[in-house]
Parts: structure tokens; C-alpha cells; sequence
């Protein structure tokens, strides 16, 4: 820990900043099993090819940058200012990585299209058997297919979910949001809460704990006293929906 701290000091202290080096690596140090927690809850969704210690020496710019902007005067406590810039930090480097294999992307696209073709000829929302059908598949392979899928739907979801992500449309962030972004951002949030509503009861449940209260299938399954592999399914339905609105949406 220390030694990667050393490592993004270099470039980032400043003559004029307000927090020596000596209090940046105490904070550091203080907040360093929150940067590991939110790593850990992170990487659970995640493949194993994907290195935790990335995403830890990511949360620690976070971090950092937590301490550089953190304004006390707007009245927000600089625990959950630091945790929303640790997790934006970690996110930011998973789109840096393209981690999610093409293979999966391409079978994502082939899904999206059949359910909005679906959608068109049938003029509702497809079922299950339908869009396998659709697919020439078997069911069982289609939901193989969207539990495959739905880490790719990670961090899309995660942006418009938990850190209303359609602030970083311009790539510059909510600081560097134009007046043109932040409509952007309510059109974006409109779709996303009519694409919710769309949902079933249990979906929204499920995508409620996933994302804003960071359980696991696991646990969400014991919750409902289900599978972990039922509650996969619900869930990998829930993002395949929500990301065949966002498609619709980001195309038109």
C-alpha cells in the first residue's frame, strides 16, 4: 500500500495543495480497508483475469482525488465523497482494461436484436421461450447465454444506477458538464427509470440490492429464499432489458 502510494505522489502533490504528504498517506492509510472493500464487492462481479490490486491501486487515485476536491462547505460528509470517487476511480479503469471478451459481445448484440425484433412484430415485451426460439436455441442455452452476458452490462449500468453516469457523457465529468450534457443526463435517466418501471417486482428487487445495496447473488438468493442460479437468471433478464432500452435510446 505504501509503495503505491509513493508511486501516485509523484504525480500528484503540489506546492500548493492544502494536505501534506505526510497527511495524504495517513488518510491513505486510514481509508484503506474502505478501498479494499468496495475492490472486493467490485471484483465479485467481475472475471478472474481481472486483478484486484488494479483496482485497488486505482481506488487509492481515487482517493487522492477525494482529498484534492473535497469541498466541506457543501455539506457533505468526505467519507461518502471519498467513497463515490474511489468507486468512480475503479470503474473508470475497468473501461480502460476492455476486459469483457468480444466473443460475449457479439453474443450480446445477437440477443439485444432478437428481442427488438421481437418487440416490433409482437408489440410487447418478448418471453423467454420466444426470444430462445428467436436465437435457435434451447432455453437452457439462452440463459447460459445472458448469465454470460450480464457482467457486460456492469458498467453501464453501474454509471446510470448508483453514479447517474450520463454526467460523464463529454468524457470530462460532472465538473466539466456542458448545459447540452446535463439534458443529456435527464434523457438518459428518463429512460433508465421508464426501462425500471417496465420490470417485474421481483427485478426491481433484485437489481435494488445488486447495485445500490451491493449484495450478492448469494445473498439476494438467500432473501428470497431461492437459488443463487434462480436470482442469476433474474438478474441477467433484468440487465438484458435495461441495456436493450439504453440501445434503443443511444440509437435514436
Amino acid at each position: 500500500m505504501r509503495a503505491e502510494l509513493n508511486k501516485y505522489h509523484q504525480n500528484l502533490l503540489r506546492e500548493d495543495e492544502r494536505l501534506g504528504a505526510k497527511d495524504r498517506e495517513d488518510c491513505v492509510l486510514r481509508y484503506a480497508p474502505l478501498i479494499h472493500f468496495i475492490a472486493n464487492r467490485l471484483a465479485m462481479r467481475l472475471p478472474p483475469s481481472v486483478s484486484k490490486d488494479e483496482l485497488v491501486s486505482a481506488g487509492i487515485v481515487g482517493l487522492l482525488d477525494a482529498l484534492e476536491k473535497f469541498d466541506a462547505g457543501l455539506g457533505n460528509q468526505f467519507k461518502t465523497y471519498a467513497e463515490h470517487r474511489i468507486r468512480g476511480a475503479m470503474l473508470d479503469e475497468l473501461r480502460k482494461m476492455d476486459w469483457f471478451p468480444r466473443s460475449v459481445r457479439k453474443t450480446n448484440q445477437k440477443v439485444e436484436e432478437a428481442v427488438l425484433s421481437l418487440q416490433s412484430r409482437l408489440g410487447r415485451e418478448p418471453e423467454d421461450e420466444e426470444i430462445a426460439q428467436e436465437l435457435g436455441v434451447e432455453i437452457e442455452e439462452y440463459f447460459r447465454m445472458m448469465h454470460r452476458g450480464a457482467s457486460a452490462g456492469l458498467l453501464n449500468i453501474e454509471d446510470l444506477l448508483v453514479e447517474g453516469g450520463g454526467a460523464k457523457l463529454n468524457g470530462q465529468g460532472l465538473e466539466g458538464a456542458s448545459p447540452l450534457d446535463e439534458l443529456k443526463v435527464k434523457e438518459v435517466k428518463a429512460v433508465v427509470a421508464g426501462a425500471l418501471r417496465a420490470l417485474s417486482e421481483i427485478e426491481q428487487q433484485v437489481i435494488s440490492l445488486y447495485y445500490y445495496d451491493e449484495l450478492t447473488l448469494k445473498e439476494i438468493a438467500e432473501i428470497f429464499h431461492l437459488t443463487e442460479s434462480r436470482i442469476c437468471q433474474i438478474h441477467s433478464k433484468a440487465i438484458m432489458r435495461l441495456r436493450t432500452k439504453l440501445r434503443v435510446f443511444y440509437e435514436s
